[in-house]
């Protein structure tokens, strides 16, 4: 105990600057990484910290060994994992912008209005034959696919959405990706899904939906050109042929059950 209050009164204006440091790369980091897959591995990687550290401590010599030998290959594996991070990051640096100021997270007002909102969109843009990919985050990130498009940052409502879609419009062929009570971006590149069975008759939309919504937990609403037909991608499935009813308590059941709708996140959702 003497020894760690030494420490302190040693602790100078040099270490003060050093720990302040150290703490603004941390933060910008993780400000890059907040929205993006990479901070799932983050916690993935805590987690075996967490664990390693447990086994250390109760001596459980063979859950050590094990954990020791993964974070060996952990030092080779991060550079590659995180390789868009770190060259965002390098980027910035580069260019004189590491101290970049953040935007808060705006918060849903009311869950049941943004639902309202994408059950009109959907049914005008079905009647009308017109084509359409809306997503949206839910405690994945998906940032990465956000900077493909063109950010937009725009309070949903149906007809703002509706006037993306209309052909010919410069943002018409993409996704529109929402987040929160907001549309973060339009014109988005999506993944194709790889899957073998998915019908023959499914198109381009479709396959981005079910691309997305197999490597992170975002929904995808897709309004079909030749059909009108509205379907929903979830998980890797897609649910077609929905109706407004159906759409709408289907968006509500899955948006409340993520804590989409909470204007609070804690920080272990982070």
């Amino acid at each position: 105990m003497t020894g760690v209050l030494s420490q302190f009164r040693n602790f100078g204006w040099l270490d003060a600057i050093d720990v302040l440091v150290v703490t603004v790369v941390f933060y910008q980091f993780y400000m890059l990484i907040k929205r993006t897959r990479a901070v799932q591995l983050v916690k993935g990687v805590l987690v075996l910290l967490v664990a390693y550290l447990l086994a250390k401590y109760f001596q459980l010599r063979t859950i050590s060994y094990i954990l020791d030998k993964l974070f060996q290959m952990f030092v080779f594996a991060i550079p590659v994992v995180f390789q868009p991070e770190l060259r965002k990051f390098l980027e910035q640096l580069g260019r004189g912008r590491f101290l970049t100021r953040h935007p808060l997270t705006p918060g849903i007002n009311s869950l049941e209005q943004v639902v309202e909102e994408l059950v009109r969109c959907t049914q005008v843009l079905s009647k009308n034959r017109i084509g359409a990919l809306i997503v949206i985050e839910r405690k994945t990130g998906v940032q990465d696919f956000v900077e493909t498009g063109i950010k937009i940052d725009g309070v949903v409502s149906s007809e703002f959405l509706v006037n993306i879609f209309i052909p010919n419009t410069p943002l018409h062929d993409g996704a529109v990706i929402i987040r929160s009570d907001r549309v973060a971006a339009a014109g988005c590149f999506l993944p194709l899904s790889e899957n073998p069975n998915i019908q023959k008759d499914l198109g381009t939309r479709h396959r981005a939906a079910l691309g997305l919504t197999e490597i992170t937990d975002a929904m995808a609403l897709v309004v079909s050109e030749e059909t009108g037909a509205i379907s929903v991608g979830i998980d890797g499935a897609l649910t077609r042929f929905m109706d407004d009813k159906m759409l709408r308590e289907l968006l509500l059941r899955e948006l409340e059950l993520n804590g989409t709708s909470s204007p609070t996140i804690p920080f272990w959702r982070w």
